[in-house]
């Protein structure tokens, strides 16, 4: 299990049911910048989301976290797409993603700050090879986002899932990938370390 990692702005706490009303509050405030991703709007949607997390996590394919900063929830992230040899439990390649914050959380430095813990887990404990990011290639605020701690574009992978925009369901939509490789990662000049 990966234990709460602490830094500076952010605690990113394992994901439990007690989160759910913090994180419904959280998710109530301006939402204007929630337009590329699924963010839960009331405390029963929330509550819903985070079961079904948390049941993902049982089964082993995400570990999520509560973004937590001065003592309450301000958003969730996880590891997701974990690659593992077979019977290995530690992955080879993680994904982090899934990641939303309170507007009031917004452009603190806690996204940043926040990605490069996950990161610091992921190479320093896990061992991994390459984190990865994908986004919907119109999302250019989150794409400058990840391309700012480091990450390299990779390409556009056209109807790579399904839209998370309101308005387009059914509808599939481009993702843009970027990663992180682990010789990338021992020259990285924003690395943080992680503590428990």
């Amino acid at each position: 299990m990966v234990p709460a990692l602490v830094g500076k702005l952010v605690r990113l706490e394992p994901l439990v049911r007690q989160h759910s009303d913090g994180l419904a509050t959280a998710a109530q405030e301006d939402r204007a910048s929630y337009g590329f991703t699924s963010v839960p709007a009331d405390a029963g949607a929330m509550a819903v989301h985070v079961d079904d997390l948390l049941d993902q996590a049982d089964r082993g394919e995400v570990v999520p976290f509560a973004q937590v900063r001065d003592g309450r929830p301000v958003g969730m992230t996880r590891f997701l797409t974990l690659h593992r040899h077979p019977g290995a439990d530690i992955p080879y390649a993680v994904e982090i993603g899934g990641t939303w914050l309170a507007a009031s959380a917004q452009r603190t430095g806690v996204n940043r700050e926040a990605k490069l813990l996950l990161m610091t887990y992921a190479f320093d404990v896990w061992g991994v090879g390459r984190v990865g990011f994908k986004t919907d290639a119109r999302n250019a605020r989150s794409r400058a986002a990840i391309e700012g701690i480091g990450a390299r574009y990779e390409g556009v992978l056209r109807n790579w899932q399904p839209s998370l925009v309101p308005g387009e369901e059914g509808r599939l939509r481009d993702s843009a990938f970027f990663s992180v490789t682990d010789a990338e990662w021992r020259d990285h000049p924003k690395k943080t370390s992680a503590s428990s």
